[in-house]
């Protein structure tokens, strides 16, 4: 097979959740821990750090594969969904996986694949980690797929865990409840392994602990460690921020080419983490690597979609934000744009909770409701129908680029266009 044959062998043998959503969902880990004995456990020879949330955890994945890259480690990074690529997913140093590997990888092992009947996912993380030990990669970022206890990638003994936030996603596999999400994340954890809970919340704390403590694994909180005293938007495409490490006082001023005001929470768990990293752990993190790592988070790892502006005039710019609590980030600074009109083309996937995510939305834009061309999208007309009822207004376009057009038409030079909504909206522009 050639590599588009390969990847048509994935898409359509083993479902991926990024197309059709919950009927790709596997839970368990009976079947990667087959496959990956099968391979010879490669996720074994080298260090990791698992690294699951509902929001967030991308960011500070990215953030750590980053410093830990400027500190000299060879570093493998595997993370979901992908935009435009699919091995977007598996990188060493920053590079994606050559695409022969992907052929070969499937080559190799696709009849195992079947007779375990191996999810998307799970074929998707055992490539990972076997590219990682071909790599020789020392230390290698791994980001949960979806939960944390039941995910493919806890198959992994990590030296940290780490949480960033909980919230509501996924509540059909997950729980109703957040303590019931709470504790599906906090099934990461392993026994006497650190874990780092990024967000304080009287919501959860609490079963974080409990979790810690029955499996004597020591409790960081990020915010307890380190505080964010200021935040300063100095041009299009960086964020100063300025904190200070608890344990001894000390201030550090730092750069990270990612925007998002939702950033000031993750530049903080992956200051915790990484400090943990340098000071508990055989990994050495100097100043000078975790300062440059942050500087070029995005740039060393090929992070995109995190509010990211793709031109100028008119200030048009995107994120991958799509579930409740990523959306209310996203609306706050919609709201705070500096614009005269401000154009949102917008499009979600089916299991969302829309109406909730409708009304967090400010009611100043023009929404462009439009549709992915993918089989999870949600329908513009349901789109439609709570829109109106929320009273927004509101056009519908049939297709992304086509509502992108109309968005860059209606715009003048000092309005604004967000896109967003949806990863697959993100990932068609």
């Amino acid at each position: 097979m050639n590599y588009t044959q390969t990847l048509e062998f994935l898409f359509t043998s083993m479902p991926s959740f990024q197309r059709v959503g919950g009927d790709a969902y596997k839970p368990g880990l009976e079947r990667i821990a087959s496959f990956c004995q099968h391979i010879g456990n490669p996720q074994r020879n080298y260090y990791t750090i698992h690294v699951a949330g509902t929001n967030g955890k991308g960011s500070v994945s990215h953030m750590l594969a980053s410093i830990l890259r400027e500190a000299g480690y060879r570093t493998g990074l595997f993370t979901s969904p992908h935009l435009t690529d699919f091995r977007e997913r598996i990188r060493v140093d920053g590079e994606m996986i050559p695409k022969q590997k992907v052929v070969n990888f499937v080559d190799k092992h696709q009849d195992k694949m079947k007779e375990l009947d191996l999810s998307f996912f799970e074929m998707t993380a055992a490539m990972a980690f076997d590219y990682f030990d071909q790599s020789d990669v020392e230390v290698a970022v791994i980001e949960t797929g979806l939960g944390g206890r039941l995910d493919a990638t806890n198959l992994i003994t990590p030296m940290l865990s780490i949480v960033t936030n909980v919230s509501f996603d996924h509540t059909e596999f997950l729980g109703e409840t957040i303590e019931k999400i709470a504790a599906e994340k906090a099934g990461i954890i392993k026994k006497s392994v650190p874990i780092i809970l990024g967000q304080h919340s009287e919501a959860y704390d609490k079963v974080f602990v409990e979790r810690a403590q029955e499996l004597n694994s020591p409790m960081i909180f990020a915010e307890d460690e380190w505080l964010l005293n200021g935040v300063e938007h100095f041009d299009n495409e960086n964020q100063h921020f300025s904190l200070t490490r608890v344990r001894d006082g000390r201030g550090y001023e730092l750069d990270i080419d990612l925007l998002g005001d939702y950033q000031r929470h993750n530049i903080v768990t992956a200051c915790a983490a990484a400090d943990y990293l340098a000071e508990h752990t055989p990994l050495t993190i100097s100043r000078r690597a975790f300062r440059e790592g942050l500087q070029v988070a995005a740039a060393s790892t090929g992070l995109a979609g995190r509010w990211q502006v793709l031109s100028r005039e008119p200030y048009t710019v995107c994120d991958t934000g799509h579930n409740e609590d990523g959306i209310r980030y996203v609306a706050e600074q919609l709201a705070n744009l500096e614009c005269d009109r401000l154009f949102a083309v917008m499009g979600f996937a089916r299991e969302k909770e829309l109406a909730k995510i409708l009304a967090l939305l400010p009611t100043k834009a023009h929404y462009i409701f439009t549709r992915a061309n993918i089989e999870r999208a949600r329908a513009i007309e349901d789109i439609a129908t709570e829109a109106t009822k929320l009273g927004l207004d509101f056009e519908t376009v049939p297709s992304v680029k086509e509502a992108v057009e109309r968005a860059r038409c209606l715009a003048q030079p000092n309005d604004a266009i967000f896109i967003g909504g949806s990863n697959y909206v993100i990932a068609e522009i």
